[in-house]
């Protein structure tokens, strides 16, 4: 039997960030990583209320794992930490902007972000050209 993602209220998330929080219905919320320096945008992973807990008073990034159905603490087997500098809701309540220094890189692939895979072709009128 897989685990799941901590229910709400079940944890000690502040009451009044888990009130505002918008989650999907395992019960997560996608968090963005950003560098803070720079604003470059690292990576996305999914945060459950223990998850955003523990990236909160750590400072250090926690996720859950859909895929392994368990929490992770970015760097801790690879060594490429993220270290927390600030987190903010959107307006919607619905997705985490965890400004951090990552160290090291930031996707599994060992690429510096996971968004250097390569861009889309645009086609739309009026797109800009690389």
């Amino acid at each position: 039997m897989s685990a799941s993602p901590a229910a709400p209220g079940s944890t000690a998330l502040d009451p009044k960030v888990a009130a505002r929080l918008k989650r999907d219905a395992q019960g997560l919320v996608p968090a963005v990583a950003q560098q803070y320096d720079t604003g470059e945008v690292l990576m996305m992973g999914w945060m459950d209320d223990e998850a955003l807990h523990r990236t909160l008073t750590t400072g250090r990034c926690t996720y859950w794992s859909r895929s392994r159905s368990e929490y992770w603490v970015k760097g801790d087997t690879s060594g490429h930490l993220q270290l927390v500098k600030s987190v903010a809701l959107d307006c919607d309540g619905d997705t985490l902007l965890v400004r951090v220094d990552q160290v090291g890189a930031a996707c599994h692939t060992g690429d510096r972000t996971c968004f250097d895979a390569g861009e889309l072709p645009l086609s739309a009128p009026g797109a800009a050209s690389a």
